[in-house]
């Protein structure tokens, strides 16, 4: 089942590390798959918008999901 994140206003990159955070938590995306993968979870129209702002913070499309999370706790 495809799960479009809901749009908001702007997507910043605190708000694209929080939706690749809940969409890895919900385990519809694994840590290891490729950012570009957000795309299919966010809306077309608002991927450009997505793409630059990733590319503004030094993420390539080909990173992979935990370098967006890597500021991410870890409890043992």
């Amino acid at each position: 089942m495809l799960k479009i994140i809901q749009s908001p206003t702007t997507y910043t990159i605190d708000v694209i590390k929080e939706e690749a955070a809940k969409l890895v938590r919900e385990r519809i995306l694994h840590q290891r798959q490729a950012i570009y993968t957000l795309c299919k979870y966010i809306p077309a129209r608002e991927w450009p918008g997505v793409e630059c702002e990733l590319e503004r913070h030094d993420f390539l499309l080909r990173d992979s999901i935990i370098d967006l999370l890597s500021k991410e706790e870890w409890r043992d």
